[in-house]
């Protein structure tokens, strides 16, 4: 930790969900010498404008957190946008922060990235061993060509850039646009907005039957700050040896959406009833992640669910009094 209080660090995409959580967690520890660039300030499918600042701040450690992120509905309306600007951004940044000599790069990927119909719990090695799911395939395939572009980098140039893939994150600073968002901040404000109407019914897409497991994203970030914190020994030997050069980041426990939808329902004091449209797509039928490479490495998350839902949801109710 003393080595990243020491280091000048930049946080691609730390206006977002997990880039804001490890900005949080990056001060906490002490870290003062923080690099963060609006979009408007850097633009990263620009690769001049990368490369002018890689060559210019000269980073020591670079956080990818930045990433065109959606649901269902976001990924299968835009995936043209989806792989362009995500293989954009990751290759520019990967690409300068080899030329310009960065030390560490923590690449933050998906568990999108994994077959759909893949063995549970998923593990690392069974990246590309079988067909994706073709709702967000364009997103997943950009973050596997990021992993690799990662792996070829440390292979050729013998860089040490390790990805991390969380599994579903939820917490404060969360999209809740309803087109745009993820299953549970769309949940949380599908069933806020039905208390407050006086609703007698919430509509939740598919059958209810899928798992899904999910991470507060201060117990990610916490995570990505452990890893980009171990002694250079330690971290170069991860590099070195871990095949594929990932670690999965979860709780290890999964739960089906109608069971999220219940403690959801819950937890916002909605009194009607839920109604699960079933025309609707319902996606991967699981994805749990296996956790037991993370676990090994000296790292457990925190946050039970449901703490973590009802933080987040106090948070969504204080951010719409404020609109």
């Amino acid at each position: 930790m003393n080595m990243l209080q020491h280091s000048k660090i930049y946080v691609a995409g730390h206006r977002g969900l997990v880039g804001s959580a490890i900005v949080r967690r990056l001060e906490a520890e002490g870290c003062r010498n923080l690099l963060l660039r609006t979009h408007k300030e850097l633009d990263l499918i620009d690769q001049s404008e990368v490369r002018s600042f890689f060559e210019q701040e000269r980073p020591e450690i670079v956080v990818l957190a930045a990433a065109k992120v959606g649901g269902i509905l976001a990924n299968s309306i835009y995936p043209g946008e989806f792989i362009y600007e995500n293989l954009m951004i990751q290759s520019n940044i990967i690409n300068w922060s080899q030329k310009t000599g960065v030390k560490r790069l923590l690449f933050l990927g998906s568990s999108c990235i994994y077959p759909k119909l893949s063995p549970q719990p998923m593990k690392e090695e069974y990246l590309l061993s079988g067909p994706l799911e073709p709702t967000n395939d364009a997103y997943a395939v950009a973050k596997i060509a990021g992993i690799k572009m990662c792996e070829s980098y440390n292979k050729q140039f013998n860089t040490s850039y390790l990805s991390v893939m969380p599994t579903n994150l939820y917490g404060p600073g969360d999209n809740f646009d309803l087109e745009k968002s993820h299953v549970l901040p769309a949940l949380i404000r599908k069933f806020h907005e039905a208390k407050e109407r006086g609703a007698r019914e919430v509509v939740v897409w598919g059958t209810g039957s899928p798992r899904r497991e999910f991470l507060h994203v201060d117990d990610m970030a916490a995570a990505c700050v452990y890893f980009l914190g171990l002694p250079d020994t330690n971290y170069k030997d991860l590099v070195l040896k871990l095949k594929p050069c990932l670690i999965n980041i979860g709780m290890g426990k999964d739960i089906t959406i109608k069971e999220l939808a219940e403690l959801v329902k819950e937890i916002v004091g909605f009194k009607g009833q839920i109604v699960f449209d079933t025309d609707k797509p319902d996606g991967t039928p699981q994805k749990l992640l296996d956790i037991s490479r993370m676990n090994k490495l000296g790292w457990k998350a925190k946050i039970s669910l449901r703490a973590g839902i009802a933080e987040t949801y106090g948070w969504y109710k204080k951010s719409v009094q404020e609109l």
